[in-house]
């Protein structure tokens, strides 16, 4: 026989505590968040409306005391981390400071469902509310949390449709060759009534001023050092030059008129985060986009001397025209100077091998008089005068053969053919393994072999193509050499130094003392 349950209900304790009269007199301390994403007028506007109103609204409710109106202004909300106003607002929330917060939609709060939830909750845990007017939503109620999660999921995809359509118009735009340059960081143009870059005089001297010092020798941290010493300020407005920006100003192609668009891309719409574009989308190499202010040729030499530096240690800067100009025979390094008896009537210049007493064995080339050096230059150089006609000719000839570019343009056409061969063969092994059952050991072997060939012709090509460039900037230095020595008509009896610039490319110091000098693409 089994017993009858028996079920008693123990109600709910009723606990009553001390009122005073403090308690009923405590009111609500409220603030507002104001947000607008974009700088422009209408929405600065809106932005003010958006802050009066709150301030009166809070004001007007006896119940309340109105705390702050919290704001961020021209800032996009796909992530909270830049937001100050708001970042401010919700550490006041949780020191204690607020107890409810009102903004005018989840939209306005935050478009990254991940940031909304985790700030509600953690203003939730220290009792405070968020009240969204457009959704008429309080995250203390039993629905809160749900209404936020599908409100702020549909606010994210808003939010993604949007960035889509920003990248889409803007590589629209790449398509199309159209340039648009950060002006304000950008030393030397600024956005003209076309809304294509304009040039601004005085920068751009200082752009060229760059061009010129690199060319006669000295590094970027030589540069950044003399326009930091003038004064002169950098592209940011500060007054010292970072190295990283005259060498950013020296490879930038756009100073020469050209522009390579979509370098980069947006790879996370939430984060922003931007990554180099190595080959996974296309760029946009557009040439004489807008104005230059250095000629190709200057452009190209620079690019030449900046890998050619690269090749070799020792390196170092100076403000004498012969920095960068003398090598050693034996190690390869450039030569530096040095003042002997600097304080006195014997004071000389002298130039030795950087790397003369840094290794055990010690170069064995000599160190060379500044004196000496002016000499042999002015001899050389009146030997090639003395033989004007002659130089000239054996000059036009090896421009001629040596860089003609023909055949390599026929090997790059021929190599371009090649990778759209392999490309192919690689797109139809990959469709005939997704269509027909195969060993997929032989699949991999197969696609890797077509992988490694796409990737060697690719190297070959990119060696091809740049050393079609760089027989492009020899020939160009060539015909200038040509050029300055058809207009010296005199023979030299003292040392000029833009001609030293102009038509010296190096001088190799031999161990026994000879000079070997380069005159841009022939040592004679």
């Amino acid at each position: 026989m089994s017993l009858a349950k028996a079920i008693t209900v123990i109600p709910a304790a009723k606990k009553f505590s001390e009122i005073s009269s403090s308690t009923w007199t405590t009111k609500k301390r409220v603030a507002a968040y104001a947000r607008v994403s974009t700088d422009n007028e209408e929405q600065l506007s809106s932005f003010e409306a958006q802050r009066n109103y709150y301030a009166q609204y809070i004001r007007s409710k006896s119940e309340w005391t109105f705390v702050e109106v919290y704001a961020d202004e021209g800032i996009s909300a796909t992530s909270t981390k830049k937001r100050d106003g708001f970042n401010r607002m919700v550490n006041d929330a949780l020191d204690g400071k607020i107890d409810l917060i009102i903004t005018k939609s989840v939209s306005r709060f935050a478009r990254n469902t991940v940031d909304t939830l985790t700030t509600v909750r953690k203003l939730k845990e220290q009792e405070v509310e968020v009240y969204f007017e457009k959704e008429n939503i309080y995250t203390l109620d039993s629905k809160g949390e749900l209404l936020i999660t599908i409100m702020s999921s549909l606010a994210q995809e808003e939010s993604r449709s949007i960035s889509e359509n920003v990248t889409w118009g803007q590589r629209k735009r790449f398509a199309e060759g159209k340039v648009n340059l950060p002006y304000g960081q950008f030393l030397g143009y600024e956005k003209g009534e076309d809304n294509l870059p304009k040039i601004v005089e005085k920068e751009a001297q200082v752009v060229r001023k760059i061009y010129r010092l690199f060319l006669e020798g000295k590094t970027p941290s030589g540069i950044a050092k003399i326009l930091t010493d003038e004064k002169i300020p950098s592209p940011g407005g500060k007054e010292k030059w970072p190295v990283s920006t005259v060498t950013s100003i020296l490879t930038n192609e756009k100073y020469k008129g050209d522009a390579i668009l979509q370098k980069a891309f947006t790879v996370d719409f939430l984060t922003k985060k931007k990554k180099k574009n190595e080959g996974e989308i296309p760029m946009y190499y557009v040439e004489n986009s807008h104005p230059s202010i250095v000629s190709s040729d200057v452009f190209d030499q620079v690019q030449y001397e900046l890998k050619i530096r690269k090749k070799h240690n020792g390196y170092k800067t100076g403000v004498s025209c012969f920095s960068g100009r003398i090598k050693c025979g034996q190690c390869g390094c450039y030569y530096g100077s040095k003042v002997w008896h600097s304080n006195s009537k014997y004071r000389r210049v002298i130039w030795q091998c950087n790397h003369k007493y840094q290794d055990e064995e010690k170069c064995s080339t000599p160190h060379i008089y500044e004196e000496n050096l002016k000499k042999a230059f002015i001899e050389e150089l009146n030997k090639i005068l003395l033989n004007q006609d002659k130089v000239i000719s054996d000059l036009r000839l090896i421009s001629h053969e040596i860089f003609d570019s023909n055949k390599l343009i026929e090997k790059e056409l021929y190599l371009k053919n090649e990778l759209t061969i392999v490309e192919n063969l690689i797109e139809k092994c990959i469709k005939d393994n997704a269509l027909v059952a195969c060993d997929q050991n032989e699949y991999s072997i197969r696609y890797n072999e077509l992988l490694k060939r796409h990737e060697n012709k690719k190297s070959e090509l990119n060696r091809l193509v740049q050393q079609r460039a760089d027989a492009s900037t020899k020939k160009r230095s060539l015909e200038e050499l040509v050029r300055r020595i058809e207009e010296q008509e005199i023979i030299l009896t003292s040392f000029d130094e833009e001609l030293w610039i102009s038509l010296v490319d190096s001088v190799v110091i031999q161990p026994s003392g000879e000079m070997l000098f380069n005159f841009q693409g022939k040592i004679f």
